[in-house]
């Protein structure tokens, strides 16, 4: 009787834990070097940042500025709003 060189034919059993195991260990290693490299995930919040030191501005009169340059807003509700917020009236 011929017996294969891995002794009954029961050697190779083990490739089939070792094949998914390298699937995810290379998937797991492409993975860690997109997110090291930045490319991964956002971790902020998705607003924009607060404003700079000595803009003066709240984030409340930036949305009210946006909301006007987008157009969702009359010069006179422009101006209301800003006037209710506190803030300058010469923009």
């Amino acid at each position: 009787m011929v017996r294969p060189m891995y002794g009954n034919g029961a050697g190779m059993g083990w490739m089939w834990f070792i094949g998914p195991i390298m699937i995810l260990l290379i998937v797991l290693v492409v993975v860690l070097l997109v997110r090291s490299s930045g490319g991964g995930t956002n971790r902020g919040s998705g607003s924009a940042p607060p404003p700079g030191p000595g803009t003066g501005r709240t984030r409340a009169q930036e949305i009210l500025d946006e909301r006007y340059a987008r157009g969702e807003l009359t010069d006179e509700e422009y101006q209301d709003r800003l006037r209710q917020l506190g803030g300058d009236t010469n923009r």
